[in-house]
């Protein structure tokens, strides 16, 4: 079940873009994910299940190329700003 969660997570909330400098950072990371499975009503695994499952697919937590995408992007990315008063 996790494989599948983290299947659809990478499908559905990032890109690769292999010309960037710089990907997400784990903290990142995690918000999207935990973004993605609020939207999903999934439970989100351990951030350590996370970076393992991530490297099993080549993907390095610290060091990649990826890109917000979709609607828990916009979630994750309101979520992270600040309050507007």
């Amino acid at each position: 079940m996790e494989h599948e969660q983290i299947e659809s997570f990478l499908n559905e909330a990032v890109s690769a873009d292999p010309g960037a400098d710089e990907g997400l950072s784990r903290d990142e990371l995690f918000g999207l994910y935990t973004s993605w499975c609020f939207l999903n009503q999934r439970k989100p695994v351990a951030d350590s299940v996370l970076w393992a499952k991530l490297r099993e697919r080549q993907i390095n937590p610290d060091h990649n190329t990826l890109a917000m995408i979709g609607p828990a992007a916009a979630d994750y990315i309101l979520a992270s700003a600040p309050a507007i008063t």
